[in-house]
Order: structure tokens, then C-alpha cells, then sequence
């Protein structure tokens, strides 16, 4: 149990590092979900093309 301990004390300053946000400026949040969603939509409708036997 103390190798549990000693890695978690390890991560945590590696942890609290990225208290940057991490976003990237030319990333919008709207655009990279409006893509992600016409892409599932997109595959749903290929889906329900092939599966024609229903």
C-alpha cells in the first residue's frame, strides 16, 4: 500500500500543473461539437441505410 501512496504523492504536482485551462485559441467548443454531431448523425443515417431488413 505505500507504493499506492508514494505514486499518488508523485502525481499530484503533475496534477496540478495543468491548472492552464488547456484550451487552444483557435478551437471553438461550438464548432468542434457541431462537427462531432453531424459526424454521429452522419453515421447513424449510413446505419439506417444498410440496415434495410427491419
Amino acid at each position: 500500500m505505500t507504493s499506492f501512496h508514494s505514486a499518488a504523492a508523485q502525481l499530484v504536482p503533475l496534477a496540478a500543473g495543468g491548472e492552464g485551462g488547456g484550451n487552444h485559441e483557435s478551437l471553438s467548443p461550438y464548432l468542434t461539437g457541431g462537427g462531432a454531431l453531424f459526424v454521429l448523425l452522419l453515421l447513424l443515417w449510413i446505419t439506417t441505410r444498410f440496415n434495410r431488413d427491419r
